[in-house]
């Protein structure tokens, strides 16, 4: 029987506190649109499982930050009209390994799942509390101040601001 919306966004929540980076990845379908709409640097939308296998680290270069522990905390899955698409609240709360630092990382994610599979997803997280727990805010806000330097913020390439099919 195919993984319902809920069952789906589950286990990825569950899977990226556990590190289980392949099984993530295998949560999406091939071809898929993940976007981070409030990222501050407007990072271009994920377009198939191979670019969300780098994102989640299996790229040239790998995660070599601080060790975080964390879980997913105050889950509230609100299912829609639309059988594919769920609206789920929760945060990722945890601990610096290194410096027994805690974190909390509010989210909100507006998933399409079809055939048990991530078609669509749009991720809003807090960037910068995420940049905190990692030791990279003072670098985060470098990047931001340099990126707004430049002009006036736009769409990331490849995004057309459409709504979720």
């Amino acid at each position: 029987m195919t993984e319902t919306p809920r069952e789906v966004f589950l286990k990825l929540v569950h899977g990226v506190c556990e590190e289980r980076w392949a099984d993530v990845v295998d949560l999406y379908a091939e071809q898929t649109d993940v976007s981070h709409p409030f990222h501050p640097l407007g990072a271009p939308p994920m377009l198939s499982r191979e670019a969300l296998r780098t994102h989640f680290g299996g790229g040239p270069q790998p995660y070599q930050g601080p060790t975080l522990r964390r879980r997913p905390t105050r889950i509230n899955v609100h299912e829609t009209t639309d059988p594919e698409v769920i609206v789920a609240e929760f945060q990722y709360e945890g601990t610096v390994v290194e410096t027994g630092e805690p974190f909390t990382i509010p989210a909100v994610f507006v998933m399409r799942v079809r055939d048990g599979k991530i078609v669509e997803s749009r991720d809003y997280l807090d960037h910068l509390r995420s940049a905190a727990a990692r030791g990279m805010l003072a670098e985060a806000l470098d990047d931001i101040r340099d990126h707004h330097a430049k002009g006036p913020v736009a769409d990331p390439p490849g995004h057309n601001g459409a709504e979720p099919r």
